[in-house]
C-alpha cells in the first residue's frame, strides 16, 4: 500500500499553516481525549449512583444553567471576542499594550461575572422555577433543584476566569495547559462523589459542590502558563480600555451566535423536565455525541481560530478561505464517520458503560434513542463551530447572532411537535435539526461574503470520507446485531467486541483514504512521523 501524501499544489507557508492547525487541534485533541476519558468515567460513576432518578434529573437540570452561561459569558463569546482583538495586539501593538489589555479584560470581566452570580445566587428559586418546568407539581424535586443551582453558581465565576486564560494562551499558540484543565475538573467531581458525596445528608450536593472546586481548578492550572509568558495579567479596572470596549461590542452578539447549540440544549432540559427521567436521558445522549465533537470539532475550532484572525488582521483573505476550506474539509474526515459508528454502535455503547447499578434497561433504551436523534445532526454540530470561527476572526458577530435566534426559534417548533411523538428524543432530534438550519444559513451568507470557498475540494473530500465509511458500516451493523448485547451479563465478551468493532472500523476507514492517497490523512499522517521522528532521535 502506498504511503499517503500531501498534495504538492499548496504553497509551502499554506502547507504550514495547516500543519500548524493540525497540530494544535491533535495536541488539544489529545488533552480533550483525556479530558473525555475522564468524563466518560464521571458519567459512569453518575449513572451507577444515581442512575435516572428525581435526584439526578434535579441535578442535570441545575447543572444546566451555570453551564448555558458558562457557553455565553466563558468558553463561547469571551474566547471567540477575545482571541481576535487580543490577537490583533500582540501582533500589531507591543506586549505590554497586549498585557495591560489583558488585564483590563480581566478585572472587567472579574466584575462582572461577580455579579452575575451573586444575582443567581439570590434569584436561584425562580431560576429553578423556569427550567425545572415540569417539577412543578413535585416540590421536593423543586426544592432540591433551587439548592443545587444555589451551590453550583460560583462555578460561573471560575470558569469564565479559566476561558480568559485560555484566550490568552492560546492566541499565543499555547494549547497544552489549557486544553488539560478541564482534567481536574473531572477528577474533582468523581472525588466528590466517591467520598464527599455518601456523608452529605443529600448526597447529590457532594457532586454540585465537586462541579465548583474542579472550576476553580481549572482556572489555577492555567496561570503558571500565562505567568511564564509574561502575561498574567493584573487588576486593573479600566471598562473603557479601547480594547475592552472592541471585545465588548463583539462579544454582545456573540452571547446567543456562539451558544446556540447550548441554549437549544437548554430548551430542550426545560420541555424534557416533562418527561421522567427525561433531562438525564439527554444529558448522557448528548454527552456521548460531545466526545468526537470535542475531541475533534471543538479542538480544531480552537486552534483554527488564532490562525485565521491572523490572516484576517494582515488582510489576507485568499489565505483565509484556505484555511477554512482545510478547516471543513478535516472536520469532515473526523466527523463524518464518528457520527456513522456512534449511531450504529449506540446501544452497545450505553449499554456498556452506563446500565449498572440503578441505571436500567429501560434507561439504557431511551438514551441511545436519543443519541440516534443527536447523532444524525453531529456534522452540523462540528461544522457551525468552523463556520462561526472564520465569522469572529472577521469580527462580524453579529450574522451569527442573527442566524442563530432563527436556529433557536426553529429548535422550540421542532421541539413542541416532535416531542409528542418522539418523547425526550423528539427533543434530541429537535436541536439537530435546528443545527442544520444554523448552518445552512451561515455557510450562505459566508460564501457571498468571501466570494466563496474551495467548495469543489470540500465536495471532493466529502465523497471520499463516504466511500471511506463503508467498512465502519459493514462492521459496526454486524457488531450492533449481535445476540450478547441482550445478555444480563458477559461484560468482558462485550468489551471486547466494541472495541474491536472500533478498531477494525477505523483500520478499514483509514485504509481506505490511504488507497485514495487523501490530502487530509497525508497531512495527519506526516505530522505523526514527524513526531515519532523527534521522538526517535533524541
Amino acid at each position: 500500500m502506498s504511503e499517503p501524501t500531501v498534495t504538492t499544489g499548496a504553497s509551502p507557508q499554506r502547507q504550514d499553516e495547516n500543519q500548524s492547525v493540525v497540530k494544535a487541534a491533535g495536541m488539544i485533541g489529545v488533552a480533550t481525549f483525556s479530558s473525555r476519558i475522564l468524563g466518560f468515567i464521571r458519567d459512569m460513576v453518575l449513572a451507577r449512583l444515581f442512575g435516572a432518578t428525581p435526584a439526578a434529573d434535579a441535578f442535570f437540570v441545575a447543572y444546566r444553567i451555570p453551564n448555558l452561561l458558562r457557553e455565553l459569558f466563558a468558553e463561547g463569546s469571551m474566547s471567540a471576542a477575545f482571541i481576535p482583538v487580543f490577537t490583533e495586539y500582540h501582533t500589531l501593538k507591543s506586549k505590554r499594550d497586549a498585557w495591560e489589555m489583558a488585564s483590563a479584560a480581566f478585572t472587567t470581566l472579574l466584575t462582572i461575572v461577580t455579579g452575575v452570580t451573586l444575582i443567581g445566587i439570590l434569584g436561584a428559586p425562580w431560576i429553578a422555577w423556569l427550567i425545572g418546568w415540569g417539577f412543578h407539581a413535585d416540590p421536593e424535586r423543586m426544592t432540591l433543584t433551587t439548592v443545587l443551582t444555589r451551590v453550583m453558581f460560583p462555578y460561573l465565576m471560575f470558569i469564565s476566569l479559566a476561558a480568559l486564560a485560555m484566550g490568552i494562551l492560546n492566541s499565543l499558540r499555547a494549547f497544552a495547559a489549557p486544553a488539560f484543565s478541564p482534567v481536574f475538573f473531572n477528577i474533582f467531581i468523581i472525588g466528590c462523589s466517591l467520598f464527599l458525596a455518601p456523608v452529605m445528608p443529600e448526597p447529590i450536593l457532594g457532586v454540585a459542590i465537586g462541579v465548583v472546586a474542579g472550576g476553580a481548578a481549572q482556572f489555577a492550572m492555567q496561570l503558571p502558563g500565562l505567568k511564564s509568558r509574561g502575561m498574567l495579567f493584573g487588576f486593573k479596572f479600566h471598562p473603557g480600555h479601547p480594547g475592552v470596549r472592541k471585545v465588548g461590542r463583539l462579544m454582545i452578539p456573540s452571547l446567543l451566535g456562539l451558544s446556540v447549540t447550548q441554549i437549544n440544549i437548554t430548551v430542550s432540559t426545560i420541555l424534557g423536565s416533562f418527561f421522567a427521567g427525561g433531562p438525564t436521558y439527554l444529558f448522557y445522549g448528548m454527552r456521548l455525541i460531545q466526545f468526537p465533537l470535542g475531541i475533534f470539532g471543538v479542538a480544531l475550532a480552537t486552534a483554527i481560530l488564532p490562525t485565521l484572525s491572523a490572516q484576517a488582521a494582515r488582510g489576507a483573505l485568499d489565505e483565509l478561505r484556505t484555511t477554512l476550506g482545510f478547516g471543513l474539509r478535516m472536520i469532515l474526515f473526523i466527523i463524518l464517520p464518528a457520527m456513522v459508528g456512534l449511531i450504529l454502535l449506540r446501544t452497545p455503547i450505553v449499554h456498556l458503560f452506563f446500565e449498572h447499578g440503578t441505571f436500567t434497561a429501560h434507561d439504557t433504551a431511551e438514551t441511545a434513542f436519543a443519541v440516534l436523534c443527536y447523532g444524525v445532526g453531529l456534522w452540523a454540530f462540528g461544522g457551525v463551530r468552523i463556520i462561526v470561527s472564520a465569522f469572529y476572526s472577521l469580527k462580524d458577530t453579529t450574522t451569527p447572532a442573527v442566524s442563530a435566534a432563527i436556529a433557536v426559534a426553529a429548535n422550540i417548533l421542532f421541539s413542541l411537535v416532535l416531542m409528542t411523538r418522539l418523547g425526550a428524543a423528539g427533543l434530541a432530534l429537535a436541536t439537530a435539526l435546528a443545527a442544520m438550519v444554523n448552518g445552512g444559513i451561515l455557510v450562505v451568507v459566508l460564501n457571498r461574503r468571501l466570494g466563496g470557498v474551495e467548495w469543489k475540494t470540500v465536495g471532493r473530500s466529502a465523497g471520499r470520507v463516504l466511500m471511506a465509511c463503508v467498512p465502519i458500516l459493514m462492521v459496526c451493523w454486524w457488531v450492533a446485531g449481535a445476540q450478547v448485547w441482550t445478555h444480563p451479563a458477559d461484560w468482558v465478551e462485550k468489551s471486547v467486541m466494541l472495541f474491536a468493532a472500533i478498531g477494525l472500523s477505523v483500520g478499514g476507514y483509514l485504509g481506505v483514504h490511504a488507497l485514495f492517497q487523501s490530502e487530509e490523512l497525508g497531512v495527519v499522517w506526516g505530522m505523526v512521523r514527524r513526531k515519532f521522528g523527534r521522538l526517535a532521535g533524541r
